[in-house]
């Protein structure tokens, strides 16, 4: 196993998720994504583990290993974005997004003033959607990390998170020090919310959508950790 870059640097075709990196077998899916892109036997692609290791290969059945195993170091700190869910297919959107840009974990919550708020008995299915939709937007983005999209919690239990902070119109700017963000449904925060004692961060100078403002959370997270922009360190 080697130390390195991530998948994509030097090597064609597209990207997908195996559980073994040293018997390459397809999911389902996996393989009809693949057929859906008009992948040929022979073809090159890469293939990861989703836990930070990936290799290059060749389509076949199965496939066929074409270089060595290598691993790239998880990005830190951990990103965080816990976000209260809206109508319609926004929170596939935020799910989509959030995973592209690089966020370790996604978490929907429930706040006082949330307008979409899962049944119990619906809660598996949604997350089972919301996974599917992280693992392929993780092929189309080439990640070696699939990120964790973690059941609902309340309020009180986003708060104890590690790092956690409100992301609310004149906050602070972000950090890295608080690299667990909640983003509030479209009502905004409740008094009581607001006073749980958090710090509060802004995400810009205009009034957000709260799905634009998830997504506005995890880039600026990710720019500040990957260097491309830099702030306050505290």
């Amino acid at each position: 196993m080697t130390s390195g870059g991530r998948p994509g640097s030097g090597v064609a075709g597209p990207h997908v998720f195996v559980d073994d990196l040293e018997h390459l077998v397809l999911s389902e899916p996996d393989r009809h994504h693949l057929s859906v892109l008009r992948v040929r036997p022979g073809d090159p692609l890469t293939v990861s583990d989703g836990a930070g290791q990936w290799r290059a290969a060749r389509f076949a059945d199965p496939l066929e290993p074409a270089g060595e195993i290598t691993f790239v170091a998880r990005a830190q700190p951990a990103i965080t974005v816990v976000f209260a869910p809206v109508k319609g297919d926004r929170p596939e959107w935020v799910v989509q997004k959030l995973t592209e840009v690089g966020a370790d974990t996604i978490v929907p919550l429930v706040a006082d003033r949330s307008v979409v708020v899962w049944p119990a008995a619906r809660i598996a299915h949604q997350l089972d959607r919301l996974r599917r939709i992280s693992r392929e937007a993780a092929m189309q983005s080439r990640q070696c990390y699939l990120p964790e999209v973690a059941a609902p919690l309340t309020f009180e239990e986003a708060t104890a998170l590690d790092g956690a902070c409100l992301a609310h119109p004149g906050g602070a700017a972000p950090s890295l020090a608080r690299p667990t963000v909640l983003v509030g449904p479209e009502g905004g925060w409740s008094d009581l919310e607001l006073d749980c004692g958090l710090p509060r961060v802004g995400l810009g100078p205009s009034v957000l959508r709260a799905e634009t403002a998830a997504v506005a959370a995890g880039v600026l997270l990710a720019a500040l950790r990957s260097g491309l922009v830099h702030g306050h360190v505290g």
